[in-house]
């Protein structure tokens, strides 16, 4: 009988083995520092400079300022004025958080304030503006999210500024805070109120 013995496999043989796993390391540490990097506010809108979709949306049942239904969402109330469209639903944490804000910014009569109420049932949502307040001066209900992606919406909140002509200056996604308002949407605000003044 013939002795054999184990030999290592040739140093091609090892080096396919272990190519899988260097590429697989490699992926993962591109993705690691590729996701942990960026602000999620800035992901770009195809919609910038564009007309506002002409997506009508019925009112908030029962939702009444002075005694009369508070009216839906329609693309037509932006000509000539500066809009500021904000996204919102009773069950997104970010919104409670950012509410106490938008109550401060209807404040600003320079501006209309209108709200999107995304996939949220009727009473949880006059509920939510019963606690805070009523921020809006239209809001329509999205039931189905299906306007709120002709808008591209990737989640709530989402906030967009709409100047006097129709078209979407400006898009923040995430909650307004203090400091994103005073550094981004202020800013962007004031620059639409200018053009076209």
């Amino acid at each position: 009988m013939s002795d054999q013995s184990t030999s290592a496999p040739p140093p091609r043989r090892t080096f396919l083995m272990v190519l899988p796993l260097l590429a697989f390391a490699a992926l993962a540490v591109l993705f690691w520092f590729r996701l942990g990097s960026g602000d999620p506010s800035r992901i770009p809108s195809a919609l910038i400079g564009r007309p506002a979709p002409q997506t009508t949306l019925p009112p908030l049942e029962g939702l009444q300022a002075g005694n009369v239904q508070v009216p839906g969402f329609d693309p037509s109330a932006f000509k000539g004025k500066v809009s500021l469209i904000n996204v919102w639903a009773s069950w997104c944490v970010p919104c409670h958080d950012e509410a106490p804000l938008l109550t401060e910014l209807a404040k600003d009569k320079r501006f209309q304030l209108v709200g999107i109420n995304y996939k949220d049932a009727p009473d949880n949502a006059r509920r939510f503006l019963g606690r805070y307040g009523n921020p809006f001066g239209r809001v329509g209900t999205d039931a189905n999210g299906r306007a709120s992606i002709e808008w591209g919406v990737y989640g709530v909140p989402e906030t967009f500024v709409v100047g006097r002509e129709g078209t979407i200056v400006y898009k923040l996604v995430g909650p307004i805070t203090p400091e994103n308002f005073r550094s981004v949407l202020l800013p962007q605000m004031e620059k639409a109120l200018k053009a076209g003044s």
